[in-house]
């Protein structure tokens, strides 16, 4: 059992469940589904680079954040907003189109969709920033008599990504609330001052409480960061104590209880100071940071990944596009091409992380023809090279470059070492960087090939035609050690 307290919950260890898994999806589903407009502009880490907390908020890639970047005043999803609804129009008004159309989503069906594209586990949103919550709580709302869904989405999802063999985890925004302090987002500063408080605290971990009774996430996930005055530690014991193999991210970084009376003038000036020397700041600050919580089973970098293999298991997180939730005004050119996406997943593994890999349904569950493609695309890739990604671990070394020129990933797994090949060979011969000598090596999905040790380096005579495959995968035979 978890005392409540620090010292107890960070002896928790990562389950190997977690470990293994490497492949999860993020489900973004809820209000925003409805309007389901963001503008076409880079991913979020190129806009933060490029332009700041401020540029993004100002034209925000992500439809999820619909409600926040429709009242900024002048931005383009302000404009569509007026354009397509009115000016009039209330957020919370989409609720009636989006549990008409929930109320027949077929579950089963989008689990088993997520499940042929290789995944371990899903992740769903219960309550984004909006705080419109997607289960029949029965926490009251402080200002709205109901803002929850008609269906237990989380409830029904839950039973079929269970039933499909899947792990389910829970999204829960604890962070943002717009719905509990009508908070508009327009500068890097409201990052912390949109942090709700009063109440809110109780509010978010009743709601936490809530969940993990019902329903017993193996991922508690939380987003932003974790609003302060109540007691997380104990919040997070009792997580551990009611699911003993669950894990949560690194987004628990608790804000202060109460804010200083200088904190709001201070963060305008670091606005004006950031806005004004962006260009010249070290890259390090520009990035989505999510750094300072007490304890973490995980880190999770969004859009971006490491250098070097990490000690720690890590996941990274992104979109199939620019956007988490579903944005009919992305072009398919603005989605992950299935090559790229097989490539930064082999690219993650081998670093020691997990990808989780947004798919944002329409509305009514079902996920665009775009998406779908790129799922079928990843599917039928881990199908046949799937043994070098689930439940595997890094090697001596992540990545290497063949004498040929061709990029090399590195996995193990029951004392094999896998090479995936993230560009294609050019030529019949290939020679691992490597000092190993296997028993045998399979290029997988076509057979045996013939390899010769050669002191660093291990020479592999490849079939003559390759199959078409985004990453080729090479099994050495007891080769890892």
């Amino acid at each position: 059992m978890y005392e409540h307290t620090w010292e107890s919950v960070r002896t928790h260890e990562v389950p190997e469940w977690f470990r293994d898994a490497k492949l999860g999806i993020f489900i973004h589903w809820g209000l925003y589904s409805v309007p389901a407009w963001a503008p076409r502009v880079p991913d979020s880490a190129q806009v933060m680079r490029e332009q700041g907390a401020g540029g993004m908020f100002r034209a925000n890639p992500y439809a999820e954040w619909y409600m926040n970047s429709a009242r900024v005043e002048g931005n383009p999803t302000w404009r569509h907003h007026r354009e397509t609804y009115g000016p009039d129009w209330d957020y919370r008004a989409f609720a009636v189109e989006f549990d008409r159309v929930t109320a027949g989503a077929d579950l089963d069906a989008l689990a088993g969709t997520l499940r042929a594209a290789g995944a371990e586990y899903v992740v769903l949103t219960t309550k984004h920033h909006d705080g419109y919550t997607l289960w029949p709580t029965a926490v009251p709302h402080s200002r709205h008599e109901s803002h929850q869904a008609g269906r237990d989405l989380v409830g029904d999802l839950t039973n079929a990504v269970r039933g499909a063999g899947m792990r389910m985890g829970l999204y829960y925004s604890g962070g943002y609330d717009w719905s509990v302090n009508d908070a508009v987002m327009r500068r890097g500063s409201d990052a912390i001052l949109a942090i709700p408080r009063g109440d809110y605290p109780a509010y978010a971990a009743a709601h936490v409480r809530e969940l993990v009774e019902r329903y017993r996430p193996s991922v508690l996930w939380n987003d932003i960061g974790w609003p302060g005055g109540g007691d997380l530690a104990a919040l997070l014991a009792d997580y551990y104590n009611a699911v003993d193999d669950g894990v949560i991210n690194d987004r628990w970084t608790e804000s202060p209880a109460r804010f200083p009376w200088w904190l709001r003038p201070a963060l305008r000036l670091s606005d004006g100071l950031a806005r004004r020397f962006w260009t010249h700041m070290p890259e390090q600050f520009k990035q989505l940071d999510f750094s300072g919580a007490k304890h973490a089973d995980f880190v999770t970098p969004e859009y971006r990944s490491f250098d070097e293999i990490q000690d720690a298991p890590w996941e990274q997180t992104r979109g199939i596009g620019n956007s988490f939730a579903y944005n009919q005004n992305e072009d398919p050119a603005d989605l992950l091409p299935v090559p790229e996406l097989v490539r930064g997943l082999a690219d993650t593994v081998s670093k020691n992380g997990n990808l989780l890999l947004g798919v944002g349904p329409r509305a009514d569950g079902t996920i665009p023809e775009e998406q779908l493609a790129v799922l079928a695309g990843l599917g039928d890739w881990m199908r046949v090279h799937g043994e070098a990604i689930i439940g595997t671990r890094p090697w001596r070394r992540a990545a290497a470059t063949t004498p040929e020129g061709v990029e090399v990933r590195f996995t193990t797994r029951g004392g094999d070492l896998y090479a995936l090949l993230v560009s294609t060979p050019t030529s019949r011969r290939l020679t691992l960087p490597v000092a190993v000598a296997p028993s045998g090596a399979t290029l997988l999905g076509a057979g045996e090939v013939e390899a010769r040790a050669d002191g660093d380096e291990l020479e592999l005579e490849l079939p003559a035609t390759l199959p078409v495959t985004p990453v080729h995968v090479i099994r050495l035979a007891g080769a890892a050690s």
